[in-house]
């Protein structure tokens, strides 16, 4: 019998993201408290605080309230651009490999990769794919960066300068994708808005090990946010009494930021112990954050055969990427489980 998550709701040992998260009973209590409007209209009082205390927070002017980490990305996109733009992006990053392809579905713009090493590319790439006036080339509408990476580590704010510097010398906005920046802020030992200082807009995820249920914000410039929310509403993001979820939003800015240096000792205690399993390899230069990075070196080994095992278990993995598996530790993952979660490794390989 599998050790029991704390949280009443959940029934599994979860590692498959921090996106699982759920709401604290703080958080469950200011929702069903919030004090609401619509706020299509701006009259949301509990929105327009999230907003303007996530503004603060990133260092920037104004801030709006999305649903999703994607549609921040996406309406940031928007804003930026102009039809048949190019958007450069490091090749690894989340908009070009989990959003769908959905910047030329909504923007009818085109990304230009960039070869990088876990979202660090070398500015002379940078340089190079910026598009001179041609009649027969697109306009470089965007750069586009990410911290903390989904790979696990977590970009310096000197590699951040160095890679911004071609964009703002050619004119050309910078947003940057900071669905962890809380994360990557607790590594670099800085505050969020040092690291948000290096682009013209910012998001982050508040549905992430923030713990709630929903929701992203986007900050920048007060006029580009002026734009952004007509074109959230033009996505379908115009939210009504959306206080609700505004809310939880808050306690996570007050409370939940505070606590992520303990899933990160948490990610460094399941690494410690997945070393000692033979078969498992840790990848050590990507724990960083959260994120457990590993490989098995096992012959004939089946990863569905791994994941089906744990699940039988009580213990939910994704199947690998790229051949390497990921665990998330967050707030439902408690020490007793990660103990446990090392002892169904071990039986599974033994």
């Amino acid at each position: 019998m599998f050790t029991q998550i704390n949280h009443k709701h959940q029934k599994h040992i979860d590692l498959r993201s921090d996106t699982v998260t759920l709401p604290t009973d703080e958080m469950l209590d200011a929702m069903r408290l919030a004090d609401v409007g619509d706020d299509v209209y701006g009259d949301d009082p509990t929105v327009n605080r999230l907003e303007k205390e996530s503004a603060l927070v990133m260092g920037k002017e104004a801030a709006l309230f999305v649903p999703s980490g994607t549609f921040a990305n996406q309406v940031a996109i928007l804003t930026h651009t102009f039809r048949g733009d190019e958007i450069l992006v490091p090749e690894s990053n989340h908009i070009v490999q989990h959003e769908v392809g959905s910047a030329a579905v909504i923007s009818s713009v085109q990304l230009r990769t960039l070869p990088d090493l876990y979202g660090v590319v070398d500015p002379g790439y940078i340089r190079l794919r910026i598009r001179e006036k041609d009649i027969h080339y697109p306009r470089t509408g965007l750069l586009a960066l990410e911290n903390a990476h989904s790979s696990g580590t977590v970009v310096s704010l000197e590699n951040l300068d160095i890679m911004t510097e071609p964009a703002y010398k050619a004119g050309i906005p910078v947003h940057l994708d900071g669905a962890r920046i809380f994360n990557a802020a607790h590594v670099l030992g800085v505050e969020a808005s040092q690291i948000a200082r290096c682009a013209d807009s910012v998001m982050f995820c508040l549905s992430k090990g923030l713990c709630c249920p929903v929701g992203s914000i986007l900050a920048g410039r007060a006029s580009f946010i002026e734009r952004a929310r007509k074109m959230r509403k033009l996505m379908g993001g115009g939210m009504r009494q959306a206080g609700y979820l505004a809310a939880a939003g808050l306690v996570a800015l007050h409370k939940m930021v505070k606590r992520l240096s303990e899933d990160h000792e948490n990610a460094r205690y399941l690494a410690q112990l997945l070393d000692s399993v033979r078969e498992i390899e840790v990848h050590h230069e990507q724990l960083k954050i959260n994120m457990v990075f590993f490989s098995v070196y096992q012959q004939n080994f089946s990863p569905s055969k791994l994941v089906d095992y744990l699940l039988s278990h009580g213990v939910k993995i994704n199947p690998p990427m790229d051949g390497s598996f990921r665990l998330v530790t967050h707030n439902g993952i408690q020490r007793e489980n990660i103990q446990y979660v090392h002892a169904i490794f071990k039986e599974f390989f033994f």
